[in-house]
C-alpha cells in the first residue's frame, strides 16, 4: 500500500477538528439538519416530506435531483434512488432540479478533495475524508462536479424516498386500523393484499405530513431492486426529443429586454479609452452598461432583442490596455519551464522511499528521462454561457444553467449589495457544462437586470465572448525520470508538475480576500494518485501563475497528467522491453479491480496478437473519480492521415446503478479527450485569445469517430464516479498509439503539432 510522503499541516489540523460530529464547529452544529427548502411556496395540497420528496393530493410525485443535468443522464439516476425506495416507477413522478439550498450540499464532492489517493485506505485518510465531509456540510456548497453526484446521493437520497414511503405506510396503517407491518407498497400505491384494499400515495399525503418522519431507515437490498441495476429511459428524453425548452437559452418572460456582453479581451485590465458611439446607434439597442467585476471588466448590452446586442457589442471601440502576465504560447512556455527550474519549489504530494539516493548511482543507460506540455483549453460548451434574470422589489430572481446554485446566489446578491436571502436561483438543464458553468455569467445578468427598470433580461453570450472569456484548462508542463532495474521495470520514478493553481484562480474570481494555502492536488491529480507500486516514488506540483483564468475542465488535472503519466509508462515499457500491457499488470497487481480492468481490456482488444498491418494500439490505466478504468485505442495510417478505428475500454465502478448511462458516458468522455488531444488548443497573441468559433477550435467530428467497445465491471469494494472517467485515459492511449504507429514520441499536445489525423 502507498503512503503518502507529505500532508500539509493545515490540512492535519482540518481533518483533527471536524471529524466524528464536527468539534470546530460544534456537534449540534454538524449534526442539524437543514431546512427543507421545499416547504417555501408549497401548495396547500401538496406534502414536502423533505428536501427530495414532494406528493400532491392529486397524485402528482415529484423528485428533486439536485445536481446539474448537462447531459450525462444524472437527473435519471438520482430520480431513481427516490423511486427505488418510494416504490414508484420513474414514468409516475416528475423530476425537478430544485431551488437553490444548502440542504442539498455535496459531501462527496469535498471528501476526495484532500490529500490521500481514492486506495488509500488508512484510518488517517478515512478521517481526512469525513472530516472533509463535515466541511462540506457546514459550507452547504450545492454543486455538480468531480464525478459524484451518484456517490454523494447514494444512501442520502434512498433515505429520503425509503423515509417518505415508511410516513405514507404508517398513514395507511392508521386509516384502516391494520398494523403497519401488513401492507406492501407498489407503484404509488399502499396495499393490504389480505383484504384487497389500496389507498394512492396522493390519498395519504396529507395525513402522512402529521407523522413523525423515522429516525431509523432501513434501505433495501440490492436483491430487491426494481430500477436501479437497469438501464433506465432518461426521464429528460421526450422533452429533448420534441424541442421542449429546458435549457438556459430557452428562458422566456413577459416584457423581457434581451442582452450580451463586451468583456475586455486582456484579461482583468479595464479599459482606458471608450468609444460607444457606434455601440449606441444601433436601432434595437436600449442602454449599454460598464460591468466591473472580480470575473472581470467591459460592457453590458441591453435591447429589444439578441441580434442587436451582438451588432453593438461587436462596434464597441476600446483600448483594453496591456496583459500583465504571459502574453503569447511561448511566454507561457517559458514561465513554466521556469517554475519547473526550481528544485526548492512546489509541493511534494507523494514521496515514497528514497528517490534522491536511487538517482545519485544511476547507471545511465538505465536512466529514462522526458518532457512533457500541454496548452490551455476551452470547454466549448454547445450552449453558450446565458442567464436571465429580474431585479423587481428588491428581489432578484436568475435562471441559468449552473453547476453552483447556491454559489451563484451568494455572488449575485453580493455584486448588487442584496443579502443572499432576497436572491431566487432556478437552474435550467444546459447544453454542455464540463466545469465550465461558474457564476460570471449570472452575475453579469443580474448587474444588467440591475439597469432594466424591472424587467427580465436574458443575456446570451456569443461564440466569440464564450471561448475568449471562458475559465481555461490550465496549460501545464512536467519534467520526469526514472531508474529501471535489470528486468526492466522502474524500481525510482520522479515527477515534478508545474501548472496554474485551479483553486486559487477560483478563489481569485469568487472570494478575492481569501487566499488558498498549501498545495493545490488538482495540479499533480492523476500522478501522486494511482496505485502504481513503485519502491521510491516523489511527485512535486509546483504552482505557477499564468495571470489567465483557469478553472475546472472535464476530469481537471487529469486532463493532462494521465497523459504525462501514462505516456512515460509507455516510454520506460519500451526502454526496458517489457510489454506496456504486462508493465501495468505487475505494478497494479496488489489491486485486484485495478488488475481487472487491465486484464479485460486487454482480452476484449486481443492485446496478445498483433494488429494488422499499418495498424498500430496504444494502452493506458487509471484510477479516476474513484473507479479503475483501462482503455486500448486502435489507429489506422491512411492516405488522408491516422484514422481512429476502434476503443475497447473496461470500467470497474463498483456498482453500476444505470449500464446504458454509464456507457453513454465513458464514449462521451472518451470523445471529449479525442478532441483535446487531436487538435485543440488555445493561443494567445498580446494576451489575448486567438480561437473565436469551432472552424479554430474544433471537436472531434462524427466522421473521425471509432467504434467502441465498452465492459463495466462491478468488482470494486466501493463505488466510483463516470463523468470524467474516460477523458484522460483517451489522451494517454491515442498518444501512445501514435508512438505504436510512427515510431514518434509526441510530448506536447495537440498531437496535430506532429502527425495528421484524417
Amino acid at each position: 500500500m502507498s503512503r503518502l510522503g507529505t500532508i500539509t499541516r493545515r490540512t492535519f489540523l482540518v481533518g483533527a477538528v471536524a471529524v466524528a460530529g464536527g468539534v470546530a464547529f460544534g456537534t449540534w452544529y454538524v449534526r442539524r439538519p437543514y431546512a427543507n427548502p421545499l416547504l417555501d411556496g408549497l401548495g396547500e395540497d401538496e406534502v414536502a416530506f423533505n428536501p427530495f420528496v414532494k406528493i400532491g393530493t392529486d397524485e402528482t410525485i415529484t423528485i428533486i435531483a439536485p445536481r446539474a443535468e448537462m447531459g450525462q443522464g444524472i437527473a435519471t439516476t438520482l430520480a431513481a434512488f427516490v423511486a427505488e425506495e418510494l416504490d414508484v416507477r420513474l414514468d409516475l413522478v416528475k423530476v425537478e432540479h430544485g431551488p437553490a439550498s444548502p440542504a442539498y450540499y455535496n459531501a462527496a464532492m469535498m471528501e476526495e478533495a484532500g490529500p490521500f489517493p481514492f486506495f488509500d485506505e488508512s484510518l488517517m485518510a478515512e478521517v481526512t475524508r469525513r472530516s472533509f465531509g463535515t466541511v462540506a456540510k457546514v459550507l452547504g456548497l450545492q454543486a455538480t462536479g468531480g464525478s459524484s453526484s451518484t456517490r454523494d446521493g447514494f444512501v442520502r437520497m434512498r433515505q429520503a424516498g425509503a423515509a417518505a414511503r415508511i410516513m405514507l405506510t404508517e398513514a395507511a396503517a392508521r386509516r384502516l386500523d391494520v398494523p403497519a407491518a401488513e401492507f406492501t407498497t407498489a407503484d404509488g400505491e399502499v396495499i393490504h393484499e389480505a383484504s384487497g384494499q389500496r389507498v394512492t400515495y396522493g390519498a395519504l399525503a396529507l395525513d402522512a405530513a402529521a407523522i413523525e418522519p423515522p429516525s431509523d431507515v432501513p434501505l433495501r437490498d440490492r436483491a430487491e431492486w426494481k430500477l436501479l441495476g437497469q438501464s433506465q429511459p432518461r426521464v429528460d428524453m421526450l422533452a429533448k426529443a420534441t424541442g421542449a425548452p429546458v435549457f438556459g437559452v430557452d428562458v422566456t418572460a413577459p416584457d423581457m429586454l434581451f442582452g450580451t456582453v463586451k468583456m475586455s479581451p486582456v484579461f482583468w485590465q479595464e479599459p482606458t479609452a471608450v468609444d460607444l458611439s457606434k455601440a449606441e446607434t444601433v436601432p434595437g439597442v436600449i442602454r449599454i452598461v460598464p460591468i466591473s467585476s472580480t470575473y472581470g471588466h467591459g460592457f453590458g448590452i441591453l435591447a429589444t432583442n439578441t441580434w442587436a446586442a451582438f451588432r453593438a457589442a461587436g462596434l464597441i471601440e476600446a483600448d483594453w490596455g496591456t496583459p500583465d502576465y504571459p502574453a503569447d504560447n511561448a511566454a507561457i512556455d517559458a514561465r513554466l519551464t521556469e517554475a519547473l527550474s526550481d528544485p526548492t519549489s512546489g509541493s511534494s504530494m507523494r514521496d515514497d522511499g528514497d528517490v534522491e539516493t536511487l538517482f545519485a548511482d544511476a547507471p545511465r543507460e538505465r536512466l529514462i528521462e522526458a518532457e512533457y506540455a500541454v496548452p490551455l483549453l476551452a470547454h466549448g460548451c454547445m450552449e453558450p454561457m446565458n442567464a436571465t434574470a429580474k431585479l423587481a422589489d428588491g428581489k432578484l430572481t436568475v435562471w441559468a444553467p449552473n453547476q453552483v446554485p447556491t454559489l451563484t446566489a451568494q455572488l449575485c446578491a453580493s455584486a448588487l449589495g442584496m443579502e443572499t436571502a432576497d436572491v431566487t436561483v432556478h437552474t435550467t438543464q444546459m447544453g454542455g457544462g464540463f466545469g465550465r458553468r461558474e457564476v460570471d455569467f449570472s452575475i453579469y445578468a443580474a448587474l444588467l437586470a440591475d439597469a432594466a427598470g424591472g424587467r427580465p433580461v436574458k443575456v446570451t453570450w456569443t461564440r466569440e465572448e464564450d471561448i475568449a472569456r471562458d475559465v481555461f484548462r490550465p496549460a501545464a508542463k512536467g519534467r520526469f525520470r526514472a531508474r529501471l532495474d535489470e528486468t526492466g521495470l522502474p524500481v525510482a520514478l520522479d515527477m515534478t508538475i508545474a501548472a496554474p493553481s485551479i483553486l486559487g484562480s477560483v478563489m481569485r474570481r469568487t472570494f478575492p480576500s481569501i487566499s488558498p494555502v498549501g498545495p493545490d492536488a488538482t495540479i499533480t491529480q492523476g500522478a501522486h494518485d494511482q496505485p502504481y507500486s513503485i519502491a521510491n516514488y516523489r511527485v512535486r506540483g509546483i504552482k505557477a501563475d499564468l495571470g489567465v483564468p483557469v478553472g475546472f475542465w472535464r476530469s481537471v488535472g487529469m486532463s493532462f497528467n494521465t497523459y504525462f503519466h501514462e505516456g512515460f509508462l509507455d516510454e520506460i515499457a519500451v526502454a526496458g522491453g517489457t510489454d506496456p500491457v504486462d508493465l501495468r499488470r505487475r505494478l497494479v497487481a496488489d489491486y485486484p479491480a485495478a488488475l481487472g480492468v487491465v486484464d479485460r481490456v486487454a482480452e476484449m482488444a486481443n492485446w496478445s496478437e498483433p494488429p494488422a498491418q499499418g495498424r498500430a494500439r496504444g494502452f493506458a490505466f487509471a484510477l479516476a473519480f474513484g473507479s479503475w478504468i483501462a482503455q486500448i485505442v486502435e489507429i489506422a495510417d491512411t492516405p488522408a492521415g491516422i484514422r481512429i478505428e476502434k476503443t475497447w475500454m473496461a470500467a470497474d465502478v463498483g456498482i453500476a446503478l444505470d449500464p446504458s448511462i454509464i456507457e453513454a458516458q465513458l464514449v462521451s468522455g472518451a470523445v471529449f479527450g479525442f478532441s483535446s488531444a487531436m487538435n485543440q488548443e488555445i493561443t494567445l497573441r498580446e494576451g489575448r485569445v486567438e480561437q473565436s468559433n469551432f472552424h479554430d477550435y474544433d471537436a472531434m467530428r462524427m466522421h473521425q469517430c471509432p467504434t467502441f467497445e465498452v465492459a463495466i465491471l462491478e468488482n470494486a469494494e466501493k463505488m466510483g464516479g463516470v463523468g470524467e472517467l474516460s477523458t484522460p485515459t483517451s489522451v494517454a492511449a491515442l498518444a501512445n498509439a501514435v508512438f505504436a504507429l510512427t515510431g514518434m514520441r509526441v510530448r506536447q499536445l495537440p498531437l496535430s503539432r506532429e502527425v495528421a489525423f484524417a
